[in-house]
């Protein structure tokens, strides 16, 4: 078992005060880290004020340069980062591979981003224009689904747009942005980026913060939106990154033995842990026996275990909390007698969160499985008739992140996906998000974006200054 500590103020420190993390797929404890409290953060956000008088000033150039070192550090680093994920997070090798060189790749993408100023007016009264300034101290908030991806999904365009940050991983994983921590401490000036590690009575220190000026969030909506409360007493600045009960629509000219495999991992790729992963997927009855068919039968060959055993393609689930979730949304079909295409028994004996790949047939609109948001791995099937039909189901719910259209028919599709009520909809493929591309929820999932130009834009404000020409003074 290995300590991991902190970064504030460019140093690695802890407090003598210890979380313990267990790896998911054992239940055993597998390091230790500083329960962080107000001192710490205190520390942490007092570091990252000082260091934003310099680096909000700092060429953009060099704040860009900054982020590629950074995202070059951890494409070295890979090999060791991403073992340490799968044994905090759970999921296979494979994925948290591509979890890491993703986090990497997105990074220096995000990096090559321009704020440029606009021109409002150029006239022969005057010259107005726009400029985007940073925020200041930026708090971000990550998740154990993505640790790392999440991370640097808040802490490159907080460093390009000229913020500073303080983040908090979450307390089931933070044994991966420690150590990534460490491996980035000189890339930036000390103070920049700041990483504390706490348990989840940390997050409303950092909203009620008076020196952080904004909150990036990602993680559940009700959370979201204490965040929302706690950030208003101040109006702090916040990204909110929440829930979604993604629908996919498969029409009927859907090609059955192409698009089997492929919906079967949009729904349980990370064991479902995936906020923008199928959770309700709608089948064209003309076609629905066949494909449930398919899935069902692909699915009994896939191999759920440990991420660190060769052959594992669906890990555990990371956590007890969630895995007593999913288990209770599996007992609820049980208790109210819906059919099972595939599995349904959690085996109660040995170590471990693992719950079997399940797949419901044709449960009822109203049934808890359908209408929540599962994040596991659990996925049920429905029968629709019409597109006005399916389109009214999937927008029958409080959250929009995102959803999906499957046909051969891409003008219907996208005629269909306009209709969605949500912020991304892909047509023939699945969890694509793109470093140039706004990543935003609708509804009760969440507001602001991450992403693009309009995340980059989410760390400043615009301030207009306007030159009057000619005169008289």
């Amino acid at each position: 078992m290995t300590d991991y500590r902190t970064l504030i103020d460019g140093e690695m420190v802890d407090n003598g005060q210890w979380l313990d993390v267990v790896n998911p797929a054992n239940e055993e404890v597998i390091g230790r880290v500083p329960a962080c409290g107000k001192d710490e953060l205190d520390r942490a956000v007092a570091a990252a004020r000082r260091a934003f008088k310099t680096w909000s000033k700092t060429p953009v150039e060099e704040r860009r340069a900054a982020i590629q070192k950074i995202s070059a550090i951890i494409k070295e680093n890979a090999d060791e980062l991403h073992r340490l994920l799968t044994a905090e997070q759970g999921k296979p090798h494979s994925q948290a591979m591509g979890e890491i060189i993703g986090a990497s790749m997105m990074a220096g993408a995000q990096s090559t981003l321009n704020l440029d100023e606009v021109v409002n007016e150029d006239s022969d009264q005057r010259l107005s224009r726009t400029r985007r300034v940073p925020v200041g101290v930026v708090g971000g908030i990550v998740p154990w689904n993505f640790p790392v991806m999440m991370a640097m999904q808040k802490i490159a365009p907080a460093m390009l747009s000229g913020c500073t940050i303080v983040l908090k991983p979450s307390p089931f994983t933070p044994l991966t942005t420690l150590r990534l921590a460490e491996l980035i401490k000189d890339a930036a000036p000390a103070g920049v980026v700041n990483v504390i590690t706490g348990e989840d009575s940390l997050g409303p220190l950092i909203t009620s913060h008076p020196d952080i000026d904004k909150i990036t969030f990602t993680g559940s909506t009700a959370t979201g939106k204490k965040i929302m409360e706690g950030a208003s007493k101040d109006l702090k600045r916040i990204t909110l990154e929440l829930g979604g009960n993604d629908a996919s629509i498969v029409l009927p000219d859907a090609d059955v033995e192409k698009v089997a495999e492929q919906l079967f991992w949009s729904s349980f790729t990370n064991a479902g842990q995936i906020c923008v992963a199928a959770k309700r997927i709608y089948i064209h009855e003309d076609i629905y026996d066949d494909l449930s068919k398919a899935i069902a039968e692909y699915a009994k060959g896939v191999k759920v275990g440990d991420g660190a055993q060769q052959g594992t393609a669906v890990g555990p689930i990371q956590n007890k909390k969630q895995f007593d979730r999913v288990c209770e949304l599996i007992q609820d079909a049980k208790d109210n007698g819906y059919n099972f295409l595939v599995g349904g028994e959690v085996d109660p004996s040995g170590s471990g969160y693992y719950v079997p790949i399940t797949i419901l047939d044709n449960p009822p609109e109203d049934a808890r499985i359908v209408a929540e948001e599962q994040f596991g791995p659990v996925m049920p099937l429905m029968k629709f008739s019409t597109d006005e039909e399916v389109i009214a189901r999937a927008n029958n719910s409080e959250y929009g992140l995102a959803g999906a259209v499957w046909t051969k028919d891409v003008e219907r599709g996208v005629k269909i996906a306009e209709q969605l009520e949500t912020g991304t909809v892909w047509i023939n493929e699945f969890l694509h998000l793109s470093p140039f591309a706004p990543f935003g929820g609708h509804k009760q999932s969440g507001f602001g974006a991450e992403y693009g130009i309009e995340g980059l834009k989410e760390f400043t404000y615009p301030q207009v200054i306007t030159v009057k020409k000619n005169a008289a003074v």
